[in-house]
């Protein structure tokens, strides 16, 4: 048998490598311009490799009962490991995928192909227009995992937004996002502030490292307008490899303190990472 071998390729969004892992036959991941985007496992679509991933990972395993489908909007899309994983875990669920880069759309399509009957569709679109025009109450979790390079578009960062995804969300539906931040937390400090604008209940997982100021590193925020059961996600998260707390409450407030939400006249973008933060060799 042939040995996997890099692929490299122009896309819109830069140049995306895919690496094959030497310990895993059909396991590549995913870069652009360095910064890793996916690690996808075609064998085993149940591996999570990254851990802000199985973080959401465990979101989805906790939204509703095991093996029951869902209904996900994925805001963009990278190699599809997290759509892969709930068609995995949850048969029958109807999941969108919006990814504004054609030309990573089409490399994963070629080298890391859907299996027939993923119930998974990938449209090529800007997400926040996406949303805008999506059905309301149309979905049990809106997942908004989108970086252009490093940083979160900032117009997918506001009260705005937020308002369009909540009404795409069904009653007791979930909103799920990867952000970046690292102290003194202005970004996520004002997301808290954004989306507590929209929603009733936040939540937030993180690395205690990250959460005390000691790195950059993700956050996951939740949002829902029903109450956010946070002991099993606290349980699944504190026994992962790389422990993280579920926040929410009092230590959520103490961690916006004063900051206030952003709209569309005053959003910006997530910050540019420290050298070395994301990136691989």
């Amino acid at each position: 048998m042939n040995e996997p071998i890099p692929v490299l390729r122009a896309v819109d969004g830069g140049t995306a490598k895919l690496m094959p892992d030497v310990d895993h036959e059909r396991a590549w991941l995913l870069t652009v311009d360095g910064a890793p985007q996916s690690y996808v496992d075609l064998d085993d679509p149940t591996h999570l490799e990254f851990e802000y991933l199985r973080r959401l990972g465990h979101v989805v395993d906790c939204v509703a009962d095991e093996g029951t489908p869902l209904s996900v909007l994925h805001l963009g899309g990278g190699a599809l490991t997290l759509p892969r994983y709930i068609a995995a875990t949850r048969p029958g669920s109807r999941q969108d995928v919006v990814e504004y880069d054609a030309g990573l759309v089409a490399l994963v399509a070629e080298h890391l192909p859907l299996p027939e009957g993923s119930g998974v569709t990938v449209h090529r679109d800007d997400a926040r227009k996406w949303v805008e025009g999506a059905a309301a109450d149309s979905m049990d979790m809106v997942v908004a995992d989108v970086f252009g390079g490093s940083r979160v578009p900032a117009h997918l960062t506001t009260v705005e937004y937020a308002r369009a995804a909540e009404r795409v969300l069904r009653p007791g539906g979930v909103y799920a996002a990867n952000l970046a931040d690292g102290a003194p937390f202005t970004f996520l400090r004002s997301q808290l502030a954004t989306f507590a604008e929209v929603f009733t209940e936040l939540a937030l997982i993180a690395e205690p490292s990250v959460l005390r100021g000691r790195r950059f590193g993700n956050a996951v925020l939740l949002a829902s307008q029903s109450p956010i059961d946070t002991a099993p996600l606290s349980r699944r998260t504190a026994s992962d490899a790389f422990p993280a707390r579920v926040e929410q409450g009092a230590a959520l407030a103490r961690l916006r303190g004063d900051a206030g939400p952003v709209d569309d006249t005053t959003a910006v973008r997530s910050p540019e990472p420290p050298d070395g933060a994301f990136t691989v060799g």
